[in-house]
């Protein structure tokens, strides 16, 4: 049996529902929106199980499920290595949203990574402690700054509202998920210019630790081929 997770609601369960649904595999939850079980027709040998988008890194990693949907943020975030744990099956081409850093928009003379590093460099003699940057991506903005050659700033944890940590003078900057911008904008913030941090979207992914036939099997049954398989 392959035990496939999905994110248990909101709109990311809806278009992974629809997703399947267009590849003749159809999810549905059983029972009412407050339960966390669910059924697969279409596909023998799938049971579904309902997890938040946020889980189901960990659940693949600990091979507590063999399949699962989640943003390719979060597969990189959480996951240490992820290439040696998960395997990408397919893209889903809904989801979309980019890892981005933003700043204040009275910053006139931050445009890109290059006047942010310069900026960073300067904060600490002027104000006696490191520039501040609110995320929940510790390791994907660490390494990229890093790759940048970006250094004298400190990454301050944000959970929730990471957007208003400027306003609430809890960070100078903040590097965050968004998808259209305009909750940055109503902030007063800016995204700096260049490619962003990552882009992510929602997507298939395999544990390693899965049995590989069942995967390929799976895999063609929906119409993609398994990365195994591949040329």
């Amino acid at each position: 049996m392959i035990r496939l997770g999905v994110p248990s609601k909101g709109r990311l369960m809806e278009q992974t529902f629809q997703w399947f649904a267009e590849r003749s595999v159809r999810l549905s939850r059983a029972g009412s929106d407050r339960e966390y079980a669910g059924r697969v027709d279409g596909a023998e040998g799938v049971s579904l199980v309902l997890l938040s988008a946020g889980e189901i890194p960990r659940e693949l990693a600990a091979g507590r499920i063999e399949l699962g949907v989640t943003g390719t943020d979060l597969i990189r975030e959480k996951l240490a290595g992820w290439r040696d744990v998960v395997t990408e099956i397919a893209p889903m081409g809904f989801g979309h949203a980019d890892l981005i850093l933003a700043v204040p928009e009275c910053w006139t003379d931050c445009a890109g990574l290059d006047d942010f590093a310069s900026i960073c460099r300067d904060f600490r003699a002027a104000h006696g402690f490191r520039l501040r940057i609110a995320t929940k991506y510790h390791r994907l903005v660490r390494a990229w700054l890093s790759a940048h050659e970006v250094a004298d700033y400190q990454l301050v944890d944000s959970q929730g509202a990471t957007e208003g940590t400027v306003a609430n003078q809890t960070a100078e900057a903040i590097a965050d998920i968004t998808s259209s911008g305009a909750t940055l904008h109503a902030n007063n913030l800016k995204i700096l210019s260049g490619e962003p941090i990552l882009r992510s979207q929602a997507t298939l992914f395999a544990s390693c630790g899965a049995p590989p036939y069942e995967i390929a099997r799976f895999a063609a049954l929906i119409g993609v081929q398994a990365e195994s398989q591949r040329p």
